[in-house]
């Protein structure tokens, strides 16, 4: 299993949070998936076998979100 963070803009309510933590752990691969609104980011769980980051910031992108690069 690795973890990984990825920062998250246009989360405004605990709405959001459930959105972006619903969509992620169900994709093949993820074990767990925290969001925290605060930070405004998710903190993911996964097997790199069955997926990547790239899926997952896909994912949030396709929930409605934005996903802000480190290099930013």
């Amino acid at each position: 299993m690795q973890t990984t963070t990825i920062k998250i803009k246009g989360m405004t309510c605990m709405g959001c949070v459930n959105s972006i933590k619903t969509v992620l752990n169900n994709l093949k691969g993820v074990s767990r998936a925290e969001v925290s609104l605060d930070a405004a980011q998710a903190i993911v769980q996964y097997d790199p076998t069955d997926i990547s980051t790239h899926l997952l910031k896909e994912t949030i992108i396709d929930a409605g979100f934005e996903v802000v690069d480190e290099d930013e």
